[in-house]
């Protein structure tokens, strides 16, 4: 898995726990009809892991954080995934957790920075400008 596709599944993946959450769905064997939280879950966790690889011999310090930050989520990721059952509190409450938030935020810096979303020209939004104070 590249670094943008890791990405991609953290976001998409959190996207998803967040509908998943929503839910109410009770804790219980995941059988049936889906959409069931563990694959995505797994998928995110092989995401962190990939992302911790691709920055472990990193001298970009900010690297390094994703990287240590991906660790940490992973572990609290892996230690849901150790669970029987997997309900909508429980993915709840890793939604909440500190760690994955991180990474998220993280992720979403490193994208800005390395490939901004749009640009003035290309959205028809004008950019503020903080030095320009009361002109027009």
């Amino acid at each position: 898995m590249d670094l943008e596709e890791s990405v991609e599944t953290i976001e998409a993946g959190y996207e998803f726990l967040l509908a998943y959450a929503a839910q109410g769905r009770p804790a219980g064997a995941e059988s049936g009809p889906g959409p069931h939280a563990r694959p995505t879950i797994e998928n995110m966790a092989v995401a962190m892991h990939s992302i911790s690889e691709v920055f472990a011999t990193s001298q970009n310090e900010f690297e390094q954080v994703i990287a240590d930050d991906c660790r940490k989520a992973r572990a609290a990721i892996n230690f849901m995934l150790a669970q029987d059952k997997i309900g909508s509190e429980m993915v709840d409450n890793l939604n909440a957790s500190i760690h994955l938030r991180a990474v998220l935020t993280d992720l979403f810096l490193y994208s800005e920075v390395l490939k901004p979303l749009s640009t003035e020209e290309e959205s028809g939004v004008q950019a503020y400008d903080a030095t320009k104070t009361g002109e027009n």
